[in-house]
């Protein structure tokens, strides 16, 4: 009979499960501290939730301030119609759940209470595309090809803690509605080593490469600078551009660097149906660019459940694919 001690089993799920490499300078819950930092200066400030707030970042915010949170319970529609109302008092609610249900489940209200009377309402969507593996319940794939088509509403889809912390204050002083692709917990810290800054609205060009132009968002971002670093060693000169607004989409910054003859390639943590790549080519055919763009992004089908390194190399957004894919490309 075997006395040897049973396996040690993970101790992190696969929904709360970190998207830092180990050995990753992370910082802690940017978007919470950010938040309640802001509140601290704007009085109008004030945060909801839908029973997420651990989840979402939103319980730091409420231990610090917590007179100005409200805990909606499970009641998305509830959530964004108070936000809404507390709106149109000339308070700026930042409302927190998962990307899927905010999309999915309260689209109706988000489009008729908010952006339609263009309310300073901010959205703040967690577990946005393929960050949890519990499967199409909560994998948020298609959130931004969902909300792109809703008038007045800004998206953003920050790569890191530093365009989280820096988001915060512009999308609580935008006038009209935002939707934020929330990262939590222990989010990578990447940007700074780039001379960057977050403005909403803009692209950013990261670095320059006479080969291949990756054109990305959010944390596909760092995973387009890791792997332009591998490709180095396979002699190929990679750039990349940063676009964290969605929507209004920087046309002119991203058009600038795809009409060039290296190769482009489009990446995001996001269906390829409705999201970054889409935004890319309908700017292009509106501007007469004529430019073949290679979409990194996730597969128009529900996803598997599963643990998120596997997942990720399974559906081709890991580094090493990306890296696979340009060369492929360029034969």
């Amino acid at each position: 009979m075997s006395t040897a001690a049973p396996a040690k089993r993970a101790s992190t799920s696969a929904m709360i499960a970190s998207i830092a490499d180990a050995d990753q300078r992370t910082q802690t819950a940017p978007f919470g501290t950010a938040l309640a930092a802001l509140a601290e200066t704007d009085q109008r400030v004030v945060g909801l939730t839908a029973d997420l707030g651990k989840y979402t970042d939103m319980h730091i915010f409420a231990k610090q301030h917590p007179e100005r949170f409200f805990q909606m319970g499970m009641s998305e529609q509830l959530l964004f119609g108070a936000s809404a109302g507390m709106a149109e008092t000339g308070l700026v609610p930042f409302a927190s759940t998962y990307s899927v249900f905010a999309a999915r489940r309260a689209y109706d209200f988000i489009c008729l209470d908010i952006a339609e009377p263009n309310l300073n309402v901010n959205v703040v969507g967690g577990l946005p595309g393929l960050t949890t593996g519990y499967g199409p319940s909560h994998q948020a794939t298609e959130d931004m090809a969902i909300f792109r088509g809703m008038p007045n509403l800004t998206i953003v889809d920050p790569c890191d803690a530093l365009d989280i912390e820096q988001s915060v204050p512009q999308l609580a002083a935008h006038e009209g509605p935002t939707y934020l692709r929330l990262l939590r917990g222990k989010v990578p810290l990447v940007l700074d080593e780039y001379d960057y800054s977050f403005e909403l609205g803009k692209a950013k060009v990261l670095r320059g490469g006479a080969d291949v132009v990756l054109i990305s968002s959010g944390l596909m971002t760092m995973r387009a600078l890791q792997a332009a670093e591998a490709l180095a060693a396979h002699k190929v000169d990679v750039a990349v551009v940063h676009s964290p607004t969605i929507k209004p989409f920087d046309s002119e910054t991203v058009l600038r660097e795809l009409d060039t003859p290296r190769l482009a390639v489009t990446l995001e943590n996001h269906t390829v149906v409705g999201g970054l790549f889409s935004a890319v080519a309908e700017a292009a055919a509106r501007k007469g660019v004529a430019k073949r763009i290679v979409p990194i992004g996730l597969p128009d089908e529900f996803l598997d459940a599963g643990a998120l390194p596997t997942l990720h190399e399974r559906y081709g957004i890991s580094k090493d694919r990306i890296v696979q894919t340009v060369l492929a490309e360029l034969g």
